[in-house]
Parts: structure tokens; C-alpha cells; sequence
């Protein structure tokens, strides 16, 4: 819970909000002295039957990329703010576990190096990212097909051209899509008339071989919808950024992401264990936001509350306000992801494989070791495995089963008999439902002093969750006269 920085806490008191509006309209260097090193509250005497009431700049509920990024533009600004989390480490979805020595991300998840965002967030150097080979195996008709970037590998792309993935016209094809969406900026793409992925592929003229073989596995295994009924915008932004950039893993497992940006905030200004039940705000300018943690302490904002949880939380927390779109609530992208603990790998290239059979529940499988050594203990590999849905009805043991009769298909029985299992997550909320029609640049403010961030109200992306949190954080200040927002 809130640890705070005074001895005795009920005879201090702190005006955050008279500081602030009666500056606001200096200069932005006079807003220095709000340095953020330590959460600044105010506790105002009460009643000690009363529930406790404490009063800091902004309010963040939610410790996940979007929350994070919220924080990192409040930091910049000298503005003080509590990032409230209710789980035990920050994250949300992008987070690791240590099993047995293993790193365990929780879900299949890849970060693209060329994401703008990110690169401005982020230091890649420290991230120490590990690269997968720019392409995939495709295993079709009981053998693996190369499927390579031309430009990274030509040799491989040039021997595969002939292969059953598609047709040497959809070769070409994949590359006339590479140019086009490399001469789009992004905001073109996200706002750009959009379709499903499955008839924008239909209509560009790819064959149902390359789409069912690998487009469906592999942007279906990203969006977590093998059905590609995922808008268009969102793959034409992932089709460039995968052009520009290199499929990565940190070294540290996927959470080193936010955990490096929990690490720049001021000391104190996380709280852990802490969630909220419920947001109170009346749409006044005169009566601020505050949230009632499940402790039952109460956190009153002067500024604003920034709510930066998953979509459903976001809803129940500001009783149904967020936006219905017209076709009505769509179910989230869903997935289930096991790992395995193998003696050796049969491959020893870090390259994605791919399920273009058409048959079984397997949709993509790598061995995470082979991308990033620090995944396993030495001697040791790290088999990681992604199914499409939540396989709602099977037991983890019969999934465990079929997934190893499976892969043993692939892999043959002497080589996949001997993996021993080590986790499975279940993910009901892997992604948002992104399909058309979308609006990937939502007005983050919902009511006054109330603003809602994360891959629900931009792209369905690492960078769509950190650009929603900066942006609602700069919208909060521009509503507060208290800085001037860059552009997006």
C-alpha cells in the first residue's frame, strides 16, 4: 500500500492545487519546483472513523505499458502522481515468471524494434534484445517450408520461391505490399478505410495457399485471430514496422520492457498490491476525481485520474461510459500459451514455426532459448507453444497431451516425448477486439479530470499502449494549462 514520506502524517498539509493554478500561467520553468522525487499527499484531519483521504497531483490506476507511459510524461513535466497497481509487480500482461530457471513470459509475445514510440521510450542497449530470423518455418504436408525476408536473406527467400507457401507470384506480391506501406507514414495507416485483413489479402490478389498457409498462422498467432478478421489499419502498421525493424526478445524475459520504465520513476511513486474498486467524479471542474482502493483508503487527485487498466476493468471502474461501438461488444482475443522444458532443440536457429496445415490446435511454436540463451538454465531449452482461444472445456493435461501428440508430428515422437511441461497460461484478454470498425485514436478523456489510456483506445500494439499513455497525459496537462503538447 502507500508508503508515505512523513512521520506524522495528519498534521501536514500540502495544497497541490492551489500551487499549481496559481502558476499555471507562468512560465513552464516555474513548474520545476514540483520535482517529482517523492509522491507529494495531503492528509486532511478527519473523523477516525472516516476512511483515510489523501490528496496527490494524478491519479494512475494501472501499472501496464499504457500506465507506465502515463507516468514517464507526467515525470517529464515535474508533475506529482501515484501509479496505483493491483497485482505485485508492474507490467499488466507484459510480464515474466522464473520457473525452474526458465524465463516464462506470460503469453506469446514479440517486440518490433521499429516501433517509433518506443524507440523514444526506451533504451534498446539496455533492453539487450535478442533477434529471431527474419521469416518463419511453415510446416505444410508433413515438412517445413522457408518462408525469409529477401533482404535479410536473400539465399533462403530465393530457394523458397518455388516452395508450396504460396505462389511465386505471391512472392512478388508480399514485396509490392512492402513498398506500398513503406511509403505510408503511419498516420495514413491508422486512419486510412479499412477492411478485415482476410479481404484486404483477397482483394490485393494473394492466393488462398499463401493466406491459409501463412498469413493466417502468422498474423493470426499477432492479432490471436486466425480468422484475420482484424482491420486492415493494424496490418498494414505491423507489415511496415516488420519491414523496418527486427522481431526481438529482451534478454530479461518481456517484462525488462516495463520494468525499465518502472525504474526511471521517482522513487515511491508506484504502489503495489493496491487496487481500486471504484472511480467517484461528478463531471465538475470544481469537485476532482478520486478512487477508493479495496483497503478501503480513499486517493483524491487534484489534476485528474488517468485510468490505464485492460478494456472490461476500464468499463466496470467508470460504470459502462467507454464508447460502444455501433456493431456492439465484440469478445477479446483470447489465447493459450505452454511452455516446455527440452534437453536440446532439433533446430538451432531462433526462427518462429508456423502450423499452415490447416489441421490441429497448434497455431505457431519456437524454442525461446534459441532467441535468447538467459530463457533457460544451461543444458537446458525452452519450448514455447501458442494456441488460438482460451480451449475453454479441456483440462490443462488433456491440452498438455494433444499438444504433445502434435508436435510430435512435427518433430517426431523420440524427439518431443521427453519435454517435460512447465507451465500453461490462459489468457482471456490477450488483445482487444480490433476489428472494423476501429478507431485507433481515441479521445482519452472520458469526463472531467478523467482520461482513459491503453491498446483499447489506439492499436492493439506494444507502441499503440505506450502512445495512448503519453497522450492522455498530455491531454490531462493541455486541460490544465500545464504544458504543450508535442505532436503525435
Amino acid at each position: 500500500m502507500l508508503s508515505l514520506p512523513f512521520s506524522k502524517p495528519s498534521s501536514l498539509r500540502f495544497s497541490l492545487s492551489h500551487e499549481l493554478y496559481k502558476h499555471q500561467n507562468h512560465s513552464r520553468s516555474q513548474l520545476s519546483r514540483f520535482k517529482t522525487k517523492a509522491v507529494q499527499i495531503s492528509i486532511p484531519l478527519q473523523d477516525s472513523g472516516a476512511p483515510p483521504i489523501k490528496t496527490t497531483g494524478v491519479v494512475i490506476v494501472g501499472a501496464g505499458l499504457a500506465g507506465l507511459a502515463a507516468a514517464t510524461q507526467l515525470k517529464s513535466e515535474n508533475i506529482p502522481f501515484i501509479l496505483l497497481e493491483a497485482s505485485d509487480a508492474v507490467g499488466g500482461r507484459v510480464r515474466t515468471d522464473v520457473v525452474d530457471g526458465f524465463l516464462l513470459d506470460r503469453g506469446f509475445q514479440i517486440f518490433i524494434t521499429a516501433y517509433a514510440e518506443a524507440q523514444r521510450i526506451l533504451d534498446y542497449q539496455a533492453l539487450d534484445l535478442q533477434e529471431f530470423y527474419s521469416g518463419a518455418l511453415v510446416y505444410y504436408d508433413g515438412q517445413f517450408h522457408t518462408v525469409a525476408d529477401p533482404l535479410r536473406h536473400f539465399p533462403d527467400a530465393l530457394r523458397s520461391l518455388t516452395n508450396p507457401i504460396g505462389t511465386v507470384f505471391d512472392k512478388l506480391l508480399i514485396g509490392l505490399k512492402r513498398l506500398q506501406v513503406l511509403g505510408r507514414s503511419e498516420e495514413e495507416i491508422l486512419f486510412a478505410d479499412e477492411v478485415p485483413i482476410i479481404d484486404l489479402l483477397k482483394k490485393t490478389g494473394f492466393s488462398e495457399s499463401v493466406i491459409d498457409r501463412f498469413f493466417r498462422p502468422f498474423f493470426g498467432g499477432i492479432f490471436f485471430d486466425t480468422e484475420l478478421e482484424t482491420t486492415s489499419r493494424l496490418f498494414d502498421f505491423i507489415f511496415k514496422c516488420l519491414a523496418l525493424g527486427n522481431n526481438t526478445l529482451p534478454a530479461g524475459g518481456i517484462s525488462a520492457i516495463p520494468e525499465q520504465l518502472a525504474a526511471k520513476l521517482p522513487s515511491g511513486s508506484i504502489s503495489l498490491n493496491s487496487r481500486v474498486v471504484s472511480i467517484e467524479f461528478d463531471g465538475s471542474d470544481s469537485n476532482p476525481p478520486s478512487v477508493k482502493l479495496q483497503s478501503g483508503e480513499i486517493l483524491r487527485s487534484e489534476l485528474g485520474v488517468i485510468v490505464a487498466v485492460e478494456e472490461p476493468e476500464a468499463n466496470e471502474l467508470l460504470a459502462g461510459m467507454l464508447a460502444v461501438r455501433p456493431t456492439g461488444n465484440r469478445p477479446a482475443r483470447s489465447t493459450v500459451c505452454l511452455y516446455f522444458s527440452a534437453d536440446q532443440a532439433p533446430v538451432r536457429e531462433p526462427v518462429l514455426f508456423l502450423n499452415g496445415s490447416g489441421k490441429g490446435i497448434v497455431n505457431n511454436m519456437f524454442f525461446a532459448s534459441n532467441v535468447a540463451s538467459s530463457y533457460s538454465p544451461p543444458g537446458k531449452t525452452l519450448v514455447s507453444v501458442s494456441v488460438i482461444g482460451t480451449c475453454a472445456g479441456v483440462s490443462d493435461d488433456d491440452l498438455t497431451a494433444e499438444v504433445i501428440q502434435e508436435l510430435s508430428g512435427w518433430f517426431g515422437n523420440s524427439t518431443v516425448e521427453s519435454w517435460k511441461h512447465l507451465r500453461t497460461y490462459r489468457i482471456r484478454f490477450a488483445q482487444p477486439n480490433q476489428s472494423p470498425p476501429t478507431d485507433l485514436k481515441k479521445n482519452p478523456k472520458i469526463g472531467s479530470g478523467v482520461y482513459v489510456c491503453g491498446d483499447h483506445r489506439n492499436s492493439a500494439t506494444f507502441d499503440g499502449a505506450l502512445v495512448s499513455g503519453r497522450i492522455a497525459a498530455e491531454t490531462l496537462l493541455k486541460d490544465r494549462a500545464l504544458v504543450t503538447v508535442r505532436s503525435n
